[in-house]
């Protein structure tokens, strides 16, 4: 029988043993060598069982450890499963990468009616460009509506009404329209539109892309085919150079538009509309039930259930439309927290539609995937708070054990994403995507970053506590170097990035940790957590704040009201 021995008189004991970890280890060592020439992994497993003797009669097994390690463990496994998942999108793009068209398989005889809507809100600073390069697309004028959906507070209204009169003077089949309220917020504002629409056909870009001209002639003959309910193009980035954070959200964002919608697109799977750079056909959007505002995320709810309904939807990543990414992390972290909430509301909505359905299980496993990947984030937090316990707990059982179950489950949660976004590179920059291994340490550590306010957002999902639509400002930066138009528009600053910081602050303390027992294999996995926390903390707390004291502007003139408060 183990004599149970408290943990704290465990540690002290080990560190008084430390010729007998060395002894262990070249045990270890020796029966590697006694047993390579066997070629056999059970005999391997078994004389490493029995020659890690550190331990014996120093630790045993008992419930408190277990009240640890379960949890750990089945947080462990289900992110393992997520970052299966991702191995497997890899796996599905190039094995279904032959059943692609990029061409529609047949033209219009003659051009249907297309509208084009831009819904915008308070985009002072972006809305003319937006308006010059939609009114210079290629498409014949009689057969073209762009509608203006403006639900401004602020000086964005007299300057869109005015662009718009100027353009439609000039010929341009243009109209502003402007709403009283917010009422539905984005999907209220395309929803009345769609109401007067003329067009056959509706595209749809936010203020901040710049369609390219030919990009209307490019898209609408695809639906040609009868079944084809939606077209998504391909995001790409006005100010991909401009910093560390453009860098790596231009990363994460190709991700998403060449492996997911990739593989899913070619498999046959589901895949939603971004909100913006796509066209719709009309009946597609009636078929469903038309734009829905109960989520946050209207457009992938919209995209369900059309699909739900029969639809077709095609994804097109050869034609590209520039977006500007946001350049500060306050920006980024709301938008993020605005999609993690909205894809579980929907989720929550949509996913018992889908099991009622009769569409293959296959479409059902992989919408379960796509929709609920945000649970990430909360489980993320258990792990936080169980990870220095647990590596205590694991220490204790002997260094074979901890390799033999952490590594794989570390290897499918964490390597995944590596091979993920290095894929999605490749695909891209054939010629220079080897330059993306420098930026997947800080994907990385920004993706560990955004836990805080995301699994914020995911649990007020999954306790149905509703909040408005908090817009992405938009600053109208392109190059390195240049400065924001937009101070105004800046997001204020709440609790968030305190508790990013002190969480951060815990992940050294078990760095300092696993150099007092040498356990320095999991040393270069923590400083992803401390570089990940303090980044977004940090950079919340100061981005901004030296234009401001550059440019003497005020706390009020940052973030003045009505303008949604930054996360």
């Amino acid at each position: 029988m183990y004599r149970r021995v408290p943990l704290l008189a465990a540690l002290a004991t080990s560190l008084k043993s430390v010729p007998g970890l060395l002894s262990g280890l070249g045990l270890r060592a020796q029966a590697l060598l006694v047993f390579a020439s066997q070629n056999g992994l059970r005999h391997y497993l078994k004389a490493m069982q029995q020659t890690d003797q550190t331990f014996k009669n120093l630790y045993h097994w008992n419930p408190f450890d277990a009240a640890l390690l379960l949890p750990y463990f089945a947080v462990m496994i289900l992110l393992a499963i997520y970052g299966m998942h991702r191995y497997t999108l890899v796996y599905l793009y190039y094995k279904h990468r032959r059943q692609y068209r990029s061409d529609p398989p047949a033209h219009f005889n003659e051009l249907p009616g297309v509208t084009v809507q831009l819904p915008i809100f308070n985009e002072q600073f972006v809305v003319d460009r937006l308006l010059e390069a939609v009114c210079a697309m290629e498409y014949p004028r009689e057969k073209l509506e762009i509608q203006v959906l403006d639900d401004s507070t602020d000086e964005t209204q007299e300057v869109a009404a005015g662009l718009v009169e100027r353009y439609a003077a000039l010929g341009h089949p243009i109209v502003y329209i402007h709403r009283a309220n917010r009422h539905g917020y984005k999907a209220g504002a395309l929803d009345a539109g769609l109401k007067i629409a003329r067009g056959q056909f509706i595209a749809i870009f936010d203020a901040d892309f710049v369609p390219p001209p030919d990009w209307l002639m490019n898209v609408v003959h695809h639906f040609s085919e009868p079944q084809i309910g939606m077209v998504q193009t391909r995001w790409s980035h006005l100010n991909r150079e401009y910093s560390m954070l453009t860098q790596i959200e231009a990363i994460l964002l190709d991700g998403h538009f060449v492996l997911e919608h990739g593989a899913r697109a070619r498999r046959g799977d589901f895949f939603n509309f971004n909100g913006t750079a796509g066209m719709w056909r009309r009946e597609a959007i009636t078929d469903a039930g038309g734009w829905q505002h109960d989520t946050l995320t209207e457009d992938t709810d919209l995209s369900y259930r059309s699909q739900l309904a029969g639809w077709k939807f095609k994804y097109l990543p050869e034609i590209e439309c520039p977006a500007e990414l946001p350049i500060e992390m306050t920006a980024f972290k709301t938008q993020q927290a605005r999609w993690a909430k909205g894809l579980i509301q929907t989720s929550i909505k949509v996913l018992p539609m889908m099991f009622r359905s009769k569409v293959p299980r296959r479409i059902k496993i992989e919408a379960v995937y796509h929709l609920t990947a945000n649970l990430s984030y909360p489980l993320m937090v258990i792990m936080t708070a169980l990870l220095i316990p647990a590596m205590i707990c694991r220490f204790y059982q002997g260094w074979f054990q901890m390799l033999l179950i952490d590594f794989p489950l570390f290897a499918a949660s964490t390597f995944s994403i590596s091979v993920f976004y290095l894929a999605s590179q490749r695909v891209l920059f054939p010629r220079s995507w080897m330059k993306s291994f420098w930026y997947l340490p800080f994907l990385m550590a920004l993706g560990i970053g955004l836990t805080v306010t995301n699994t914020r957002a995911v649990m007020e999902a999954l306790l149905g506590i509703r909040s408005g639509f908090a817009r992405t400002p938009k600053y109208r930066v392109a190059k390195k170097g240049e400065k924001s138009q937009a101070a105004k528009y800046r997001k204020r600053l709440v609790l968030a990035p305190w508790i990013e910081l002190l969480i951060g602050a815990y992940f050294l303390l078990a760095i300092l940790y696993t150099f007092t027992n040498h356990n320095y294999f999991t040393a270069p996995f923590l400083i992803l957590f401390v570089v990940g926390y303090w980044y977004t903390g940090l950079m919340s707390l100061l981005q901004g704040r030296f234009e401001r004291w550059r440019t003497g502007a005020t706390t009020e003139e940052s973030s003045p009201k009505p303008f949604p408060v930054g996360v």
